[in-house]
């Protein structure tokens, strides 16, 4: 097994965790606070927009199933890119969208995805892209909100989910 790390911000945690997990080829996911400026926040002090924190999904996959440049594409499919601090209804610094490498070594596929994405728009994209810096896991009643609450609040369209579950991997 071959397992590797991305954190991913795409607007409210709820969502993108579950879509996420549904990706064949992600060994796990957990959701919490990525890339701020405060050590150990909580979703209050997140919520407040002070701390530099975006809702994210620290992602684990098996690269021999599913390859960074797939699971991107993925991703792609769940956000607007063109939305700053803003997906869905939610809207603050904190669901902003971003992309945070732990290998240096991905950066060539992450810049070569988010290329071929600004293509399909006529704007630049609003989606970070930096190193891992910083991530604190959010509390127990936040993780696999959706699975726990079915009918949960999500701006993901339940199609999304359907598509991340149907979808085979392409590892090229």
């Amino acid at each position: 097994m071959n397992r590797k790390e991305i954190y991913l911000a795409a607007g409210c945690f709820w969502g993108a965790q579950r879509y996420l997990q549904l990706i064949e080829g992600v060994l796990s996911t957990e959701v919490g606070f990525a890339n701020g400026n405060t050590e150990n926040p909580t979703y209050e002090e997140v919520y407040t927009d002070t701390t530099g924190y975006a809702e994210a999904v620290k992602l684990s996959y098996d690269a021999d199933i599913v390859s960074l440049r797939f699971l991107l594409e993925m991703y792609f499919k769940a956000i607007d890119p063109t939305s700053l601090n803003k997906q869905g209804e939610d809207e603050g610094t904190r669901y902003r969208t971003g992309i945070y490498y732990t290998d240096e070594a991905d950066l060539p596929v992450i810049k070569t995805v988010m290329e071929a994405e600004a293509k399909h728009y006529g704007q630049p994209l609003c989606v970070e892209v930096e190193p891992f810096r910083n991530f604190t896991a959010a509390d127990e009643r936040h993780q696999n909100y959706l699975i726990k609450n079915p009918n949960g609040y999500c701006h993901l369209p339940v199609a999304l989910f359907e598509l991340a579950k149907k979808t085979k991997v392409s590892n090229q």
